[in-house]
């Protein structure tokens, strides 16, 4: 998949996403918002998941439909495949369900590399439906160094990552458990992580974990997580640098 860093060409970014075509998703919102970087060439790579047929607007930027359910991270990395990632200095992963502030591909990636962030997210905003709490927006910083970013509903790649981040890990299907292991490659690789507050998402469009069975995500990611290192919730949750302007 990543064929080497001899071919790098500056300010490109990859988003890659999943919309969820039988459900109400803000899809059409995210891929025009992506579309209006100034700053950066963004090209997008989308899968409808579902039988309904893809909105006219999302049609240029779709490029697998699947009718039946798949999981997010072995469609994730089919969109990833026959392309040269290096081509790109970012990976954006995105959901279908956030609503993104105005400009903010230029805003967030501008602190992305103001703060040297090889793997990282946007915070949520307070009134989001949050899963952790760590990643709820702290008021007054811009953005902080963690050890821990979570896995959706989007998080960015730096291309220093590429080559011990992708392809993505497919033991836990639906992505459950990576974001506790990726600090322990980050931290072995010498990648540093965070999260941008000055940058919010809202996630609250839709109930998360609504359509896909739980249990067996959780069973999948036990397992993934008792047989890699990984960090606990305590060691994870932890601040290690905060920036201010």
């Amino acid at each position: 998949m990543c064929s080497g860093p001899q071919r790098r060409s500056e300010r490109r970014v990859l988003v890659v996403g999943i919309y969820l075509a039988d459900k109400e998703n803000l899809a059409s919102h995210i891929t025009r918002e992506f579309a209006l970087s100034d700053n950066w060439d963004v090209r997008q790579r989308w899968s409808s998941l579902g039988k309904n047929q893809s909105e006219s607007d999302l049609a240029p930027f779709t490029v697998q439909v699947i009718d039946t359910f798949s999981p997010k991270f072995l469609l994730l990395n089919q969109l990833l495949q026959k392309i040269d990632l290096y081509d790109f200095e970012y990976v954006i992963v995105s959901d279908d369900d956030i609503q993104l502030p105005a400009g903010f591909v230029d805003r967030y990636l501008a602190m992305v590399s103001r703060y040297n962030l090889a793997v990282a997210q946007p915070a949520r905003t307070h009134d989001s439906y949050i899963d952790h709490w760590f990643v709820e927006q702290l008021d007054g910083i811009d953005a902080r160094r963690t050890r821990f970013v979570e896995i959706g509903p989007l998080f960015s790649l730096h291309r220093s990552a590429f080559d011990y981040f992708l392809p993505f890990d497919e033991a836990s299907p639906m992505g459950w458990g990576n974001d506790f292991v990726w600090p322990v490659l980050a931290e072995k690789h010498g990648l540093r992580m965070g999260i941008v507050d000055a940058v919010p998402v809202a996630h609250d469009f839709r109930k998360p974990v609504a359509y896909y069975d739980h249990g067996t995500s959780a069973k999948h990611m036990n397992k993934y997580l008792a047989e890699r290192p990984h960090l606990s919730k305590k060691d994870a949750f932890f601040i290690l640098e905060s920036y201010v302007g």
